[in-house]
């Protein structure tokens, strides 16, 4: 089978935007990437069930999100919707409400956009974080760098600079109101979290403290409560790193974290109640900075973007171990950052 994958790159060196690959699932390869379209810096994207393509963007300096619109195969522009500062560093669809979010990273802003029936985007909301920042040099500022929906459909943010993960109810118009807040050790800086298939715990992984902390969520009120906290590191790594992506298996058995730094992917066994997770492996990234990767629809695979070496490397994932094995590296995609099936 054939499945078709989009990179969100940066464009500061050799991208020019956002680029396609296949994965063909029987030769067990990657392809060539192409350019699907050309765009500035489009970090992060997601696909509608519509097949619209939202992703983030720059224009005239100023930051914001793109909306395109797939045309026998081409996706071409319908709007973009900035404002000044920095560009947002996430993207996330609620299908429901037809709302778009955004994590702002750079000014600590949650920002949601809604769909119109023509696919174009409007503001519809924004929050901005001004709680207490952490005791890293990287908390100068709020730093919202995650805005996703939890299994009940409320908005799950994280910040990265005030070592907090907050939860808001979402209006149909998409506005939102704040209904909780977990605070986590100072200095963790919570980057990106998944939730297991059971819906009753998520996974939190720490950018600045190199750890996935495991989370009880309580529906009734939308809070978060430490379960358990462990590393992604071996035991004696002393050098840099930092925290990047997180993900987990369809059957919530396994989680995944990637380190950038170490370079590497680091492998959990999750209990069969989701409460806890074990360290089960350490693999190579075969690159540097794996800012992002991804398991494949039926989890048979892994692919993982290497954004300072550019390149992509493919795994094989056993699905009864969980373990990965690599089967092909130095796929070229520049400045990639995010890995997404469409």
């Amino acid at each position: 089978m054939l499945e078709q994958i989009l990179l969100g790159t940066y464009t500061r060196r050799d991208s020019k935007g956002i680029y396609q690959i296949t994965l063909d699932t029987e030769k067990e390869t990657l392809s060539e990437a192409t350019l699907l379209l050309e765009e500035t810096s489009p970090t992060y994207l997601a696909v509608s069930k519509k097949n619209e393509l939202f992703n983030v963007t720059s224009v005239d300096g100023e930051g914001g999100m793109a909306a395109y619109k797939d045309v026998a195969g081409n996706f071409e522009l319908l709007n973009k919707v900035s404002e000044a500062g920095a560009p947002p560093c996430y993207v996330a669809i609620d299908e429901e409400k037809q709302l778009v979010f955004g994590a702002n990273y750079h000014q600590g802003i949650v920002h949601v956009y809604r769909i119109l029936k023509d696919g174009r985007l409007e503001d519809a909301d924004k929050v901005t974080h001004d709680e207490a920042t952490g005791p890293h040099e990287n908390q100068d500022n709020a730093h919202v760098h995650y805005t996703d929906l939890t299994p009940d459909n409320r908005l799950v943010v994280c910040d990265l600079g005030t070592d907090r993960v907050y939860t808001y109810n979402v209006e149909a118009s998409g506005k939102i109101s704040e209904v909780a807040q977990y605070v986590a050790e100072p200095g963790t800086g919570p980057r990106h979290l998944v939730f297991h298939p059971n819906n009753q715990f998520a996974y939190l992984f720490g950018e600045l403290d190199s750890t996935v902390t495991v989370l009880a969520y309580n529906a009734n009120d939308g809070s978060f409560t430490q379960v358990q906290k462990t590393s992604t590191l071996p035991e004696g790594f002393n050098e840099f790193n930092g925290g990047a992506a997180i993900r987990i298996s369809a059957d919530g058995r396994f989680v995944y974290a990637s380190n950038r730094g170490h370079d590497s992917i680091a492998v959990f066994a999750v209990s069969e109640d989701g409460s806890s997770v074990n360290r089960i492996q350490l693999i190579s990234t075969e690159g540097e900075i794996p800012r992002d990767f991804d398991l494949n629809p039926s989890g048979k695979f892994v692919v993982a973007a290497n954004q300072n070496t550019d390149n992509l490397t493919l795994y094989r994932r056993d699905e009864a171990t969980g373990l990965l094995e690599m089967i092909q590296k130095d796929v070229y995609a520049p400045e990639c950052v995010c890995v997404y099936f469409k």
